[in-house]
């Protein structure tokens, strides 16, 4: 039998999502089933093959269960309580084994979809970072597995699936995550305004006032700095999946306007959920 999702996710869903999360899982998958050891260590982690293999099987069921309308008790929404909500969950969970995960990403992909057909795509659910609606749940998704797909991806020695397109779908989340993961610390006090662009057309606009931040989809009004920056670039930035510093070197970030100094600065302001 057909899923509903290839029958009714269409208008659902931004343009082209939908198929970046089937396709997303698919080669996670691929991964998985190829993995000589699941107990190889993944680069920056304290977490193997196996178990960040499990962790996306088990977000990728739960923002299932969000998005068919099911309330889920997952962290308080910090990086730091997320952190400790997935560890929990791991400790819970024994399966670290490539084939059966691969199949569990596989179906809770499709279960999400489903449940996306199946009811209304404005209605708003809480979820682990937030309320928000299902295209932007989408969004989530994806920017998970995304991250995620990416530590593997290195961890196995095989290209990464971060792509220009994947990474531009990924920004709705973005946006409505920053808030939930400024650095209080950082900006303590700060006052002002970013315009980023994205290389290719999008771009946001992001606002501090004595260190309360406000980000939204237009541009700030007269910036004091403009930053362009390559959209993957972007993406492994925000996840904290590489350095602000390299990133700047290699010339796939740029900073601008009347105060341009502001923009190394800007990365700082944010910890990486």
């Amino acid at each position: 039998m057909e899923p509903a999702a290839e029958h009714d996710i269409r208008g659902r869903l931004p343009e082209g999502l939908a198929d970046a999360i089937r396709v997303t899982a698919t080669e996670i998958a691929a991964l998985l089933r190829d993995a000589p050891d699941t107990g190889r260590p993944v680069p920056g982690s304290e977490w193997t093959v196996g178990e960040a293999a499990a962790h996306l099987a088990q977000a990728n069921q739960l923002m299932a269960e969000v998005a068919a309308g099911h309330a889920r008790d997952y962290g308080d929404g910090t990086p730091q309580g997320l952190a400790a909500a997935n560890e929990r969950a791991l400790a819970a969970f024994g399966e670290r084994e490539g084939e059966p995960l691969a199949a569990m990403i596989v179906a809770q992909t499709a279960a999400f979809l489903d449940a996306v057909a199946e009811h209304r795509a404005d209605e708003e659910l809480m979820t682990p970072m937030g309320p928000m609606n299902r295209a932007v749940l989408g969004s989530y998704l994806l920017t998970h597995m995304l991250g995620h797909g990416h530590d593997l991806a290195r961890a196995l020695r095989r290209p990464h699936m971060v792509d220009r397109p994947r990474a531009g779908l990924t920004l709705p989340f973005l946006v409505l995550a920053m808030p939930r993961v400024t650095d209080a610390g950082a900006t303590a006090g700060l006052t002002a305004r970013y315009t980023v662009r994205l290389w290719g057309g999008d771009r946001f606009g992001v606002t501090f006032t004595d260190g309360a931040v406000t980000v939204g989809h237009r541009p700030a009004d007269r910036p004091d700095c403009t930053i362009s920056i390559e959209p993957v670039t972007f993406l492994l930035m925000a996840l904290g999946r590489i350095s602000p510093v390299g990133a700047m070197a290699r010339g796939r970030v740029l900073a601008w306007g009347r105060k341009p100094w502001l923009g190394p600065r800007f990365p700082e302001y944010f910890t990486a959920p």
